[in-house]
């Protein structure tokens, strides 16, 4: 039964068909032709958006859709551009702090790209940077949103691994400081080795006050959501609902750039993203359910096993896997179908599942920079106009950050589970 549904599942994507439809149609010509009820069609795919904590995932897309319509994010990239632009390659360093700030309220790497890319990649241009390293930078930077809280693909498979949101969130902070570290290394590296350009602005003392003051409500998002998470007065979908308010008050009464129009084509944006994500979420909770029920799940763990039971080579070949999923399956698919499959294992290797988390997350966020299926390259290659093979070929020097995190986070699990262990407890 399984490999029916995974023979059809792959003719289906060579075909051409959208991931979603490929799996919720493969599901459901093995459910009928194995002649199980055909009610489990509705039945999984309601119950799997049937979940609490999927309610932030349209909430924080909203957050982030507002906050763009409210020019909040030109005010955060001005505001860092006075600190650090004057220094060689700082634009580029730029745009990977921004990317950092703006994570803590987007929670997506394409909704970093959608707002900020077009930004960056024409300040860059202006400045005199090849096409290929400000589409490189701008795609490497906006893997850092999906890492730091909050994230979408963090809840998404907090929920399919049932564990606890809050925790798998907080534990994406220190991950994501090492990526902004090792990226901004990387870029002053760079800046010595091909002389890149410096900054033509001239800061003041008084323009960068003023520029402070008018960021700070921006800035001020981040630490009202992680800090409502720490303190416990709000679970992840309350701190999305306070985080949509407030940034309808900032954009309205402060910026006064929110008016009607504006929230409109926020609230739209938002309906044709989430549909997206709870289309892939329904038909992959089907596709799940077939494996499941063909015992995939107990035979993935006892060969896992069988390979060993060291955490750590565990954790490395699931790395390998992850990674070649990333580059033909969706994230969020990717984790809904996987995550039920591999964690069991791992789990009773003695893997934590909050490292095992973000370790899936890194993974499939470096696959969103892996041709032939990474939508942060589609992206970019169209809305700054640049040749798809411009945009590989920029990106292909930052995955050795990448990596290099995915390494250090894959070898050292406190650097996932001790701040949320201490946060918590």
């Amino acid at each position: 039964m399984s490999l029916l549904l995974l023979v059809l599942f792959f003719v289906m994507l060579v075909m051409g068909t959208p991931i979603a439809v490929s799996m919720g149609l493969s599901a459901a010509i093995v459910i009928i032709s194995n002649e199980l009820p055909v009610s489990v069609l509705a039945q999984r795919s309601v119950n799997a958006l049937d979940s609490t904590p999927l309610l932030a995932v349209p909430l924080f897309i909203l957050a982030a859709n507002i906050l763009n319509v409210s020019g909040v994010t030109s005010h955060i990239f001005e505001l860092i551009r006075l600190f650090v632009g004057r220094i060689r390659g700082g634009v580029a360093q730029v745009t990977v702090l921004v990317s950092l700030v703006f994570s803590g309220i987007s929670g997506a790497a394409l909704a970093d790209i959608g707002a900020l890319g077009n930004l960056q990649i024409n300040m860059m241009r202006k400045q005199g940077y090849k096409d290929e390293f400000a589409a490189g930078i701008t795609m490497a930077a906006a893997t850092i949103g999906p890492i730091f809280p909050p994230s979408i693909p963090i809840i998404i498979f907090a929920a399919a691994a049932q564990i606890s949101a809050v925790k798998l969130l907080l534990a994406g902070i220190i991950p994501a400081i090492i990526i902004t570290i090792l990226l901004v290394g990387q870029i002053a590296l760079m800046a010595k080795i091909y002389n890149l350009p410096r900054d033509e602005t001239r800061p003041s003392l008084a323009l960068i006050r003023r520029q402070f003051i008018v960021s700070l409500p921006a800035l001020f998002a981040p630490v009202l959501l992680i800090g409502g998470l720490v303190s416990g007065l709000f679970g992840p979908t309350e701190v999305a609902g306070v985080t949509v308010v407030y940034a309808v008050v900032i954009g309205k009464f402060f910026y006064r750039q929110l008016n009607w129009k504006g929230l409109v084509d926020a609230a739209r944006e938002t309906v044709e993203a989430t549909a997206s994500v709870l289309f892939i979420v329904a038909t992959a909770a089907l596709f799940a359910w077939v494996l499941t029920i063909d015992r995939v799940p107990v035979a993935v763990s006892h060969f896992l096993l069988g390979v060993s039971d060291n955490p750590v080579i565990l954790l490395l070949i699931v790395n390998v896997l992850l990674l070649i999923a990333g580059m033909v399956l969706e994230s969020i698919a990717a984790i809904l179908i996987i995550a039920p499959i591999v964690t069991p294992a791992l789990s009773m290797a003695g893997v934590d599942p909050i490292q095992l988390g973000i370790v899936f997350v890194l993974n499939l966020m470096i696959g969103l920079l892996t041709p032939p299926v990474g939508m942060s390259l589609y992206m970019v290659s169209i809305i700054a106009d640049i040749p798809l093979f411009k945009v590989v070929r920029g990106v292909l020097p930052f995955l050795v950050s990448l990596l290099l995190s995915l390494l250090l986070v894959t070898l050292v699990p406190m650097l996932s589970t001790w701040l949320p262990n201490q946060l918590m407890n």
